[in-house]
């Protein structure tokens, strides 16, 4: 019985000290979260990207429709680190649209993105001046994208982009959230 009772004893002391070995592990993990967390938060105080209002010769406004989030969006993207905006924008529009621009796109606003986080900022441009290069086939990113006239939009279209195309196309007044 002493033999059982050493085992037993072993054992124990073996579950306790594995507890313990995770418990240190799951307290680094979280440590080396919060720092990684803080080192984010002061590195990118803030987020920022780009949106293009893309209207064709016919008035008709490009939209993507991405894999990764529901709804038709205006194409765009965020801005990494070191690209300035319109190299972002054109980034974005060669992309998910094979489009280039062929003047200089117009700021329309700025918008504070809430729906991102709350350090999330948009550059909404417009864009009249572009060629396509070929149709954008459908890929991992991007499921539909295409050109639509304001007043037919396609079923799914987020009410962001309902809201800045109202402001864009008919004067209305600019929101300061996204």
């Amino acid at each position: 019985m002493a033999t059982i009772r050493s085992v037993s004893r072993d054992a124990g002391e073996a579950s306790s000290a594995d507890a313990a070995r995770e418990n240190r592990i799951t307290g680094l993990r979280r440590l080396l979260g919060r720092i990684l967390h803080i080192w984010f938060f002061l590195s990118r105080g803030m987020t920022m990207g780009v949106r293009a209002v893309v209207i064709d010769g016919e008035g008709q406004v490009f939209l993507v429709r991405h894999s990764y989030v529901p709804g038709w969006h205006l194409p765009g993207g965020g801005i990494e680190h070191g690209q300035d905006a319109l190299a972002a924008l054109a980034m974005e529009l060669r992309e998910e649209g094979n489009i280039e621009t062929s003047g200089a796109p117009e700021l329309f606003g700025i918008y504070f993105n809430t729906l991102a986080s709350r350090r999330d900022h948009v550059l909404l441009y417009v864009v009249r001046d572009f060629r396509q290069t070929g149709p954008r086939l459908p890929d991992r990113e991007i499921v539909e994208c295409g050109f639509f006239p304001p007043h037919a939009l396609p079923a799914g279209t987020t009410q962001a982009t309902r809201r800045r195309l109202r402001e864009v196309l008919e004067g209305e007044k600019p929101a300061p959230l996204w």
